[in-house]
């Protein structure tokens, strides 16, 4: 099983490319190619997907974390700076964990362009709650069939 099935499906992640590399319980890492699909209007990558990143590895990195204990992970908070815009190439994201506490985690992310230039800057907060006993976290759950 991959590191990512264990956390759990990333479909947002999935819909705009979110390569995911290193998971562990200090670091996550992930690339993202920079094309239309993450772009607003003026031709900049979207604010939204730089937190959109920094959520999803760091959730995913807490998920794996704590998973063996019985417990699961969801983005509580998450605020970002804009530094410099990412127009082409890739976005290369760096998050490393702050804290690791029994209900919450944080983490900051660095997002930076192909020249390694820092870019955005995101303070992640991780809820960490029991998961319930009959979840599988590994896939969404079935629409409704009422």
């Amino acid at each position: 099983m991959s590191a990512i099935s264990a956390a759990g499906r990333d479909g947002p992640g999935e819909a705009f490319g979110l390569v995911y590399g290193e998971l562990s319980a200090e670091v996550a890492t992930a690339t993202v190619p920079v094309g239309p699909v993450i772009l607003q209007p003026h031709g900049l990558v979207h604010g939204g997907v730089h937190s959109l990143i920094a959520e999803s590895i760091c959730s995913a990195a807490t998920a794996l974390a704590v998973a063996s204990e019985g417990k699961m992970a969801m983005g509580q908070s998450n605020f970002a700076t804009f530094l410099r815009p990412i127009t082409a190439g890739t976005v290369h994201a760096t998050a490393r964990r702050r804290h690791a506490g029994r209900s919450t985690w944080i983490w900051d992310v660095e997002l930076r362009d192909d020249s390694e230039r820092l870019c955005a800057m995101v303070r992640m907060t991780v809820a960490v709650r029991p998961a319930p006993n009959s979840a599988d976290l590994s896939t969404p759950p079935a629409p409704d069939s009422a």
